[in-house]
């Protein structure tokens, strides 16, 4: 009896228990507690949605509230774009600027793309950079600068338009549509400009007699003058070879007389072509000089 009545008043051991202590620890590593407090709830959130979404008329349901809350957002009076302002564009430009960008207006900021629309309008010929915006008040603003025509570049096509860089902007029917531009001909004449340029400069005692320039083969230029006068360059130098023509025109009156073609395309051993007719006319002449006056 006495042994019993010891046992009963043994006082319990506080240590925890060699299972509780080793879970204990195991709950002092922080990926177990993160896993713990962290995983477990999305993981049995992930269950519970993965179990609501496998039957379909509840995606629907989801779907069409999605729907209507961002219809909700979107549509709302401060996002909505209800025309749009070009500038710096000429009619023409204008007209494909709109035939590329088929917005139907009014309509949200959220459903335009502009750097796809920017992409759009400056692949148009004629438009050299275009920027786009929207403005306060629902304006899609389109500001567009357009190529300069330069020059007018005859080829088997047909007449184009070229900018000052030698790009392409438009074709035209006739010269006469642009008078005042310089005229190039010949395959490859577009991929010259600098050179063109140059010529150009050179040949500006000649401006009221030249009508264009020749790119001939893709390796030199023929300068062609009114008269039917044509100048030949050579490959290399052609720029200095035409002002050494300019400067025997100055000082002997060179393309003034019978002349058709001055070859300079051998720098050293320049040729003259005379006009049809020309050499018997000369012979006329020095005939007319040896018979003695009456």
């Amino acid at each position: 009896m006495f042994e019993i009545g010891a046992r009963k008043n043994i006082p319990n051991d506080p240590a925890p228990s060699r299972w509780s202590y080793k879970l204990l620890r195991l709950m002092l590593s922080p990926f177990l507690r993160r896993l713990v407090f962290y995983g477990v709830p999305v993981f049995l959130l992930m269950v519970v949605t993965a179990i609501n979404l496998y039957d379909e008329n509840r995606r629907d349901q989801l779907r069409a509230f999605y729907d209507e809350i961002y219809l909700s957002v979107v549509e709302r009076p401060e996002f909505m774009v209800n025309l749009m302002s070009i500038t710096g564009a000429s009619d023409e430009v204008m007209q494909d600027i709109r035939e590329v960008v088929s917005v139907d207006f009014p309509i949200s900021s959220f459903s335009l793309d502009l750097d796809h629309m920017q992409k759009e309008i400056s692949g148009l010929d004629p438009v050299k950079h275009a920027e786009l915006r929207i403005s306060s008040g629902g304006v899609l603003e389109v500001k567009v600068i357009e190529r300069i025509p330069a020059y007018l570049w005859r080829r088997e096509a047909g007449l184009e338009v070229l900018d000052e860089t030698g790009a392409y902007v438009k074709n035209v029917g006739s010269r006469l549509d642009y008078p005042r531009l310089p005229l190039i001909a010949g395959e490859g004449a577009d991929l010259q400009i600098l050179q063109v340029e140059k010529l150009l400069k050179a040949a500006q005692p000649l401006e009221n007699r030249l009508r264009g320039l020749v790119f001939v083969g893709e390796r030199r230029w023929d300068v062609v003058l009114d008269r039917g006068q044509v100048l030949m360059l050579p490959e290399e130098g052609a720029a200095s070879a035409l002002e050494r023509i300019i400067v025997m025109d100055d000082a002997e009156e060179l393309l003034a007389r019978n002349i058709r073609v001055v070859d300079f395309r051998i720098r050293n051993r320049p040729t003259l072509h005379l006009k049809e007719g020309a050499m018997e006319e000369l012979k006329e002449i020095k005939l007319m000089q040896l018979r003695p006056s009456e």
